[in-house]
């Protein structure tokens, strides 16, 4: 059957184009808000040839499970060949259904106001999120090259030729993305601030350079007892410095360009661009940035690293209750350049386990709405937690979020009560990751080797408080009738 004759026949099994108001689609299913649920077929839709599945918990809502690729294709065809009207992303969303996570997490997005702090905090987010995979890769080598260097230390492992040739390919792959972290950035900043990208990654490499401990010698800014007390050094202000300098650059690019001859435009901009922005990074944006970026990491450092155990256990179960309702609002983000803060600073996140323990406590709940459940009768929502546990365990928690907790409201709540319990332990043990994503128990793959076992006990507890909490919070009501 080919997509044209697939896309015809859920038409006519739907009860027809007029039958049919409108239409969306999602990863892997068209969604429709049917007028009339007696002309619907069902029974004939499973049986088609091409459709995974139906869903029809509502009558005048109507899912068909296509599959990811061909839902896309499908879709065009209903919607621009056969007249169907598709609904639109500014008109109002179904209300939210257990199990439907997609359109839930979709409604819900629909809902945030971009507000200048949330469009701010998406510009640098959106600086750092396709480095995501390199923070992935150097992390989890960076925690495998510790690994095989202990085992070696103790004998397990051989230290002969090949190991060691092994060893520092890993450790190869760990420092390579990292130890030129402030040139990927200025290339990513100069994409977002549109200036040349290259033109960026020069910014980055020359915070980087040796020369700007010559320049700082010279000033007399530079101190050689203790080089963290230096003015200006190599390296000062990272990332935040980084980024600023882009930005500078970028507005100093836009006025050379405006006022530049066209003919000397190609020549003769970018370098009268980097002679005015260059010294401006180097001798006001790294010293003033270097003394903010120490600042706000000793300000961390107080929570995130306190030897007082009250405080370190609270600032755990804080940023871990708190973190999904940060992700509803948006501002989630935001935490990005903290992350790559600490990283430089510390070596590791310290921040980055505790909001893990957020998903663990989403799936605590889950299961004890599956007990329940079981108990009332609800088969309806035992298959769908089901079905999203395994993902959320592995650190994939939107169906579980926007499928079952949310629409529910009171378990969303009670989860992260849980999650805080979790993050309480971790912050309390030190726990310390190479990388911040993926989270789940795929999270212990960057977890550095000394604190693996202290991260699965508080997923773990994470788990369990978040089960407990639920399972006497939640009325058995509920969820008979959710």
């Amino acid at each position: 059957m080919t997509n044209e004759q697939l896309a015809a026949r859920i038409i006519e099994l739907l009860g027809g184009k007029e039958n049919i108001l409108t239409m969306e689609n999602c990863m892997t299913r068209i969604r429709t808000n049917i007028q009339d649920p007696d002309k619907v077929n069902v029974a004939g839709l499973k049986a088609t040839e091409g459709v995974l599945g139906v869903v029809a918990d509502e009558p005048t809502y109507i899912q068909v499970v296509l599959g990811p690729g061909k839902v896309r294709q499908i879709m065009t065809i209903c919607t621009e060949k056969m007249g169907v009207r598709e609904q639109k992303p500014s008109e109002p969303a179904p209300k939210q259904r257990i199990g439907d996570w997609e359109a839930n997490k979709k409604q819900v997005k629909s809902k945030q106001k971009n507000t200048e702090l949330i469009n701010k905090i998406r510009v640098l987010a959106d600086i750092f999120t396709p480095m995501i995979p390199a923070f992935i890769a150097s992390g989890i080598c960076n925690g495998l090259g510790k690994l095989i260097k202990i085992l070696m230390t103790n004998g397990t492992l051989p230290d002969g030729v090949a190991m060691v040739v092994i060893l520092n390919i890993i450790v190869l792959i760990g420092n390579a993305f990292l130890s030129y972290l402030a040139i990927f950035t200025g290339v990513r900043a100069a994409k977002q601030f549109g200036v040349n990208e290259m033109l960026g990654g020069m910014i980055g490499a020359a915070s980087l350079n040796s020369v700007v401990d010559t320049i700082s010698k010279a000033l007399g800014w530079y101190n050689a007892d203790v080089v963290n007390n230096s003015v200006l050094a190599t390296g000062a202000g990272g990332i935040i410095g980084v980024v600023l300098g882009v930005w500078i650059l970028a507005k100093i690019d836009k006025w050379v360009h405006k006022w530049m001859p066209e003919v000397l435009d190609v020549s003769f901009s970018p370098v009268v661009s980097m002679l005015i922005a260059m010294p401006a990074f180097v001798l006001v944006v790294m010293p003033v940035t270097g003394w903010i970026s120490n600042g706000i990491s000793a300000f961390l450092n107080l929570f995130l690293n306190s030897t007082n155990p009250v405080v370190s256990g609270l600032t755990g179960f804080v940023l871990a209750a708190t973190f999904l309702p940060l992700v509803l609002l948006g501002l989630h983000r935001g935490l990005i350049p903290f992350y790559t803060l600490q990283l430089e600073a510390l070596g590791g996140i310290t921040l980055f386990p505790a909001v893990a323990m957020a998903g663990a406590g989403q799936v605590g709940a889950a299961i004890a709405l599956y007990i329940k459940a079981k108990r009332v009768g609800n088969a309806r929502l035992n298959q769908v937690i089901a079905g999203a546990i395994p993902a959320g365990m592995l650190g994939i928690g939107e169906p579980l979020i926007y499928g079952v907790t949310l629409p529910m409201m009171k378990p969303f709540i009670t989860a992260g009560l849980g999650a805080g319990f979790g993050g309480a332990y971790v912050m309390l043990k030190g726990v310390m990751s190479t990388a911040f994503s993926p989270s789940g128990l795929l999270a212990a793959t960057h977890v550095m080797p000394e604190f693996v076992l202290d991260y699965l006990i508080g997923t773990f507890i994470a788990y369990l408080a978040g089960a407990v909490i639920t399972y006497f919070a939640i009325p058995d009501e509920d969820v008979a009738n959710v």
